[in-house]
C-alpha cells in the first residue's frame, strides 16, 4: 500500500485525523496480496449511485481501503470526508486484529525504551517502536505498519477503540499520547500529577467518552520507597471531564505488578501477586477491590485477558505435590464478580510441546472479540486460541522482524479510520508541536 499524508487536504475536520501541519506518512504493507482478483463490470459498477458504493468501500478491511485510495482523486479524499467517516463509524465491521511490538529479551520491566539511549537494558541495547506488526487471526495474515510519528523516549502502554497509548518513558509525572496508526494522528493528554516510573496504565474509549487509570509505584527511582496509588482522567461528551483526580486507596498488602490493565464491564483489572489476586478498580464508584485468584498459590504467569466483554484469566497450573498434570487453563469470572469457573485447558499433548518451547521463562496472553494470542516470552514462538471454535494452532512467525535480539510484545488491536471522540481533547491540550519542540 502506498504512504498516504494526512496533512494534504484544506479540509476542515469534525474527526481529527492529525495535528496542523503535519506530514507524517503512515505505511501498511503485506505480502500476502494476490492482483488475481476478478474484475467486475464496469458497466454495472459504474451506475452504482455514490452513497451504495461509500457503504461498500466501509466494509474493507484496512489494507484494501487504503489500495482503494489510489484509483482516483475521489476515493482517495474518502480519508478526509465527514460524510464517508460517519457512515464508516455506523456500518463498518468491527475486526478484532493484534499489534506487535519488538522489545528487547535482556530489558526487565514492560518499557519498551525505544529512545535508543539503552536505559533499563543490560547491555547498553534499546528496541525501537517505530514500526509494529499487525497480525489478522481470522486471516492469519501479517502487516507492517509505521509509527514514525510518534517521538523517541515513549514506550506502547495500552490500547482501545483503534488507539494506542504511549506512555513517556522518563521517571516524572507521565505523558500519554494517543496515537491512531492508520491515519498518522496523535493526540495528548495533560500530564498526571504524581512522579512516576513504571505504573501500569488502563484504557478504555467509547463513542462519547475516555476513561483513563494509571496504578502503581508513584517514585521516581528504582531505589525509593514504594507507595502504591492510583490517579484517573475522564472526559465525556456531555462536557464533564476530570484531569487525573486521586482515586479511592488501593487494598491493603497490595504488590501492583507495573504493565498493563484489562478492562471489562466497566471496571479495571490487574495482577496482584504474593499470593497471586486480582485487583479492581470499578470506575462509577471510584474504589479499589480484591478478589481472589482461582488456584492462586499453584498459578505460574497468570495473565487477565477480555474477551467479548468478560474477564478471563490465563495461567499455567503446577502442583509439584499432588498428582495433578502440569497444564495451561482459562478461567471466566462470573457475573458475581468473585467467582472462577473454568472454562478451557489446552490439550496435554500440546501443553508438553507449549513447555518445551516455555522452559519456565513465562508468557504473554492478550484477548480480543473470539481469540487470545499466547505469546512465549523470549521467543517468536505464540499460540492462537480461537475460543468460539475450540482450536488451538501456532502462529505463523512474523515475516518483518529479525529475533536475534528481540522478542515480541502484543497489544489487542481494532483497526479503525476515525475515532471521533479523541476531539474532546483538544480544549484540554496544547498542539503536540508545541511539545515535541
Amino acid at each position: 500500500m502506498e504512504g498516504f499524508h494526512p496533512s494534504m487536504t484544506s479540509f476542515s475536520y469534525t474527526f481529527p485525523i492529525g495535528g496542523a501541519g503535519s506530514s507524517t506518512t503512515s505505511n501498511l504493507t503485506t505480502g500476502t496480496y494476490s492482483t488475481s482478483t476478478p474484475w467486475m463490470n464496469s458497466r454495472i459498477w459504474s451506475k452504482l449511485p455514490q452513497r451504495l458504493l461509500d457503504r461498500v468501500i466501509a466494509f474493507l478491511p484496512p489494507p484494501a481501503f487504503f489500495r482503494a485510495r489510489c484509483v482516483c482523486k475521489r476515493w482517495y479524499a474518502l480519508l478526509f470526508s465527514n460524510t464517508f467517516l460517519e457512515l464508516y463509524l455506523q456500518v463498518y465491521p468491527r475486526r478484532h486484529w493484534f499489534m506487535f511490538f519488538k522489545h528487547h529479551k535482556t530489558c526487565k520491566s514492560y518499557i519498551y525504551k525505544n529512545n535508543n539511549n539503552g536505559s533499563g537494558c543490560a547491555h547498553g541495547a534499546a528496541s525501537s517502536c517505530e514500526e509494529g506488526y499487525l497480525f489478522d487471526p481470522s486471516e492469519m495474515a501479517w502487516y507492517r505498519i509505521s509509527f514514525a510519528l510518534v517521538p523517541s523516549g515513549f514506550s506502547p502502554a495500552s490500547s482501545s477503540a483503534g488507539l494506542l497509548c504511549w506512555l513517556s518513558d522518563e521517571a516524572g509525572p507521565k505523558t500519554m499520547l494517543l496515537c491512531n496508526p492508520l491515519v498518522g494522528s496523535l493526540t495528548q493528554l495533560p500530564p498526571t500529577f504524581r512522579p512516576r516510573l513504571f505504573p501500569s496504565v488502563g484504557l478504555t474509549i467509547s463513542p462519547t467518552c475516555i476513561d483513563v487509570t494509571v496504578a502503581g509505584d508513584d517514585m521516581i527511582s528504582p531505589y525509593a520507597v514504594k507507595n502504591l496509588t492510583s490517579e484517573s482522567f475522564h472526559i465525556d461528551g456531555g462536557g464533564f471531564y476530570s484531569l487525573w483526580g486521586t482515586t479511592s486507596s488501593l487494598p491493603r498488602l497490595c504488590s501492583l505488578e507495573s504493565g498493563r490493565m484489562v478492562y471489562a464491564e466497566g471496571k479495571f483489572y490487574c495482577m496482584n501477586c504474593s499470593p497471586f489476586s486480582v485487583l479492581a478498580y470499578d470506575i462509577t464508584s471510584n474504589s479499589w477491590f480484591k478478589i481472589q485468584a482461582p488456584m492462586r498459590r499453584f498459578l505460574r504467569s497468570p495473565n487477565l485477558v477480555e474477551c467479548k466483554g468478560k474477564l478471563l484469566l490465563v495461567a499455567a497450573v503446577e502442583k509439584s505435590k499432588l498428582n495433578v498434570p502440569k497444564s495451561l487453563r482459562v478461567w471466566s469470572l462470573q457475573a458475581c464478580g468473585t467467582m472462577w469457573v473454568e472454562s478451557e485447558r489446552m490439550p496435554q499433548q500440546l501443553y508438553i510441546q507449549f513447555a518445551e518451547l516455555e522452559v519456565g521463562n513465562g508468557f504473554q496472553c492478550v484477548g480480543h472479540g473470539d481469540f487470545i494470542v499466547i505469546m512465549i516470552r523470549g521467543t517468536d514462538k505464540a499460540l492462537l486460541f480461537d475460543i468460539c471454535r475450540k482450536r488451538w494452532q501456532w502462529i505463523p512467525p512474523c515475516p518483518y522482524t529479525a529475533h536475534d535480539d528481540f522478542e515480541l510484545h502484543v497489544f489487542a488491536y481494532e483497526p479503525r479510520l476515525a475515532t471521533p471522540v479523541t476531539g474532546l481533547l483538544d480544549q484540554l491540550t496544547l498542539p503536540f508541536q508545541s511539545f515535541s519542540a
